[in-house]
């Protein structure tokens, strides 16, 4: 199994139901637990600070329920790194859904022989899954944007272009500016201009809905604002999906081509 922008680590600070995200159920966070590990689901742990990765898998929750075992390596110079870890950073799948969870306290042990870690179990679990978080990502070498009316210190307002990092026909990724404006979840910008490929600007305004901060394994940190769309024109949504849909197809043309 492959684990899918496992280079990044995802951040919930503010949804609109945040309980859509964020799980704190102890029973819930069980029950993915036990999924992964019937699933047999790959692990990718971060070591924090650090920024060495390691892959495991779980092997099992105990039967009070609080503690996690966690597969060891056959490297034991890389289980002394794990055991010296502050934390561990996990990303993981199962059924297409993305799940992130911190792990802390992680002892080492010898089990049937084998290597492994007895750790706490999370206290809480992220679940992202693909309509919630990664619509189309727009192409890198066609950077698509979008002109926020912002205001500024003096008062005044500016239209200032933004980078959209996704896209579906219900709203917009956005990367926030690392400074001079306020993102908060409801947080309502009018005057947007939408500006894709060979289609003409489209205006709407536009409402953020929740946001994330994605740090990369080297360090780099960015703010991710989900924004949807309000008030687009007729048409609008027709162009979006075409866009969509005609980014879509050259992907699969590269992809076949590289087969």
């Amino acid at each position: 199994m492959s684990i899918e922008h496992e280079h990044t680590r995802v951040e919930l600070i503010h949804a609109e139901d945040e309980a859509k995200y964020l799980l704190r159920d102890t029973r819930e966070i069980h029950a993915i637990l036990r999924n992964l590990i019937t699933a047999r689901a790959l692990v990718s742990a971060r070591l924090v600070p650090g920024n060495e990765s390691v892959l495991s898998t779980l092997v099992e929750v105990d039967e009070a329920g609080t503690e996690l075992l966690l597969d060891g390596s056959a490297d034991p110079q890389q289980n002394e790194r794990i055991a010296r870890a502050e934390t561990l950073d996990c990303v993981t799948q199962l059924d297409r859904v993305r799940i992130e969870f911190l792990l802390q306290g992680q002892r080492f042990v010898m089990e049937d022989g084998m290597p492994g870690f007895r750790v706490p179990l999370p206290s809480a679990l992220l679940r992202l899954q693909r309509r919630d978080f990664y619509r189309l990502q727009t192409p890198v070498t066609h950077p698509v944007s979008c002109a926020v009316r912002l205001p500024q210190a003096d008062g005044s307002e500016r239209d200032t272009e933004l980078r959209i990092l996704d896209i579906s026909g219900g709203g917009v990724a956005i990367a926030v500016p690392p400074s001079g404006v306020r993102f908060e979840q409801g947080t309502e910008f009018g005057h947007c201009t939408l500006k894709l490929p060979d289609v003409a600007p489209m205006t709407a305004r536009l409402v953020v809905r929740n946001l994330f901060r994605i740090t990369t394994r080297n360090g780099v940190e960015m703010l991710r604002a989900g924004c949807e769309f309000l008030d687009l024109p007729r048409g609008a949504d027709d162009a979006i999906q075409r866009y969509i849909l005609r980014v879509e197809r050259e992907r699969s043309a590269r992809e076949r081509g590289r087969l």
